[in-house]
């Protein structure tokens, strides 16, 4: 089972990031999957300049010149977006039996995985940066500045 489909939601996670001109972080969605390729079609990324040759339609407009259009960019530079925290995300398949009137059918259905950064609360990392503020603040005065010399002033 494919884990992006057609209308996905999808965000770039390698490449040149949006400051050097490149599409990291960006999200789109998804219009187009090419399986043979393991490509995927994405609106508004990876825009390719491509130069084409003038000619004739049946109606007699001219087409042609200098075109931006989307390419198709490879599925590990993507990473599929949880639709409720607008965060990429890792998916899994859950496999489930379903019985109806004697028939039995296996049903796949998308999981979302949670996120190892959602598992900590933000709380308990300021209460850690709090704690660790106290212990540095009563740290005692090292050997080397309590042993110190005191400088008199010759006048």
């Amino acid at each position: 089972m494919a884990t992006i489909r057609k209308g996905d939601l999808v965000q770039v996670i390698s490449g040149p990031s949006q400051a050097r001109g490149g599409d990291r972080g960006k999200q789109g969605e998804v219009l187009e999957v090419l399986r043979e390729e393991n490509r995927i079609l994405v609106q508004g990324i990876n825009f390719v300049t491509k130069h084409v040759r003038v000619g004739q339609t049946q109606r007699g407009t001219k087409t042609g010149g200098i075109e931006t259009v989307e390419a198709p960019i490879h599925i590990s530079n993507v990473a599929l977006v949880d639709p409720e925290t607008k965060q990429p995300a890792r998916t899994g398949v859950q496999v489930e039996e379903v019985t109806k009137d004697g028939v039995t059918k296996t049903v796949r259905t998308r999981v979302f995985k949670p996120s190892r950064r959602a598992a900590k609360p933000a709380k308990v990392e300021k209460a850690a940066k709090a704690d660790k503020a106290e212990k540095a603040e009563k740290k005692p005065a090292t050997k080397a500045k309590a042993a110190a010399p005191k400088k008199k002033d010759d006048e």
